[in-house]
């Protein structure tokens, strides 16, 4: 999802309509109280965000969303008419990942998104059967519900999905996730998998478990 935060209709709806068109989901705010608000309620992948805006201007708006840690590593690319390299310096400056001035051709712009969300990293997603994670957001969906972990589960949902189809032994991920490598200390995994499949609810067999060995992440269930 993409955010745009312009006060002018006419670009407002011109770039949705860009976007929507090339693959993207977007949605338009036309001052930084509704973009706030959308906030809350979840967050993009990228931002764009015009410089005179309603309410208080777009360098106001960038400087809140680099000091919330919420935010702080929201990729930002500034759309604007202040098109001096004072105004460009100052932008880039103020923590935006890119600056383009207006006017802007639609293929450049959908270029330069697709460029910052792979140097972000913030397109990646990671799936098996309906279960989701996308690990720039530390956010994690089964079939189609936000699911909670602590950090350990996470951690180790995150490695088993990374290593998809591998078998990762207990040992293994003692020592990635929990940093040492003790004997006998196999139950901390099984632990945390019984919990972590109890939370994935109708996704939990996607953690496979492959006995006298460990685990594997898997689109079904198949226990040996």
């Amino acid at each position: 999802m993409i955010y745009l935060l312009e006060d002018d209709g006419g670009i407002r709806n011109f770039v949705l309509y860009a976007l929507n068109n090339s693959g993207f989901e977007a949605k338009g705010f036309e001052t930084p109280s509704e973009f706030y608000s959308a906030l809350e309620g979840a967050l993009p992948e990228l931002v764009l965000l015009d410089r005179m805006l309603p309410e208080e201007d777009g360098m106001t708006v960038l400087k809140k969303l680099r000091n919330s840690p919420e935010t702080a590593e929201l990729p930002v690319i500034m759309l604007t008419a202040l098109d001096s390299e004072a105004d460009k310096v100052e932008g880039l400056d103020g923590g935006a990942d890119d600056y383009i001035a207006k006017p802007f051709g639609t293929m450049e712009l959908i270029s330069r998104i697709k460029a910052l969300l792979r140097r972000s990293g913030s397109s990646e997603k990671l799936t098996a059967g309906e279960l989701c994670i996308y690990p720039v957001k530390h956010e994690v969906f089964a079939a189609g519900e936000p699911v909670v972990l602590t950090l350990k589960e996470y951690d180790m949902l995150l490695y088993l999905m990374r290593h998809k189809g591998t078998v990762i032994s207990r040992d293994e991920l003692l020592k990635k996730i929990w940093g040492y490598d003790f004997s006998g200390e196999s139950r901390t995994v099984d632990v945390h998998i019984r919990t972590l499949r109890s939370k994935l609810g109708v996704c939990g067999d996607v953690i496979q478990t492959i006995r006298g060995v460990g685990y594997k992440a898997g689109d079904t269930s198949n226990d040996q």
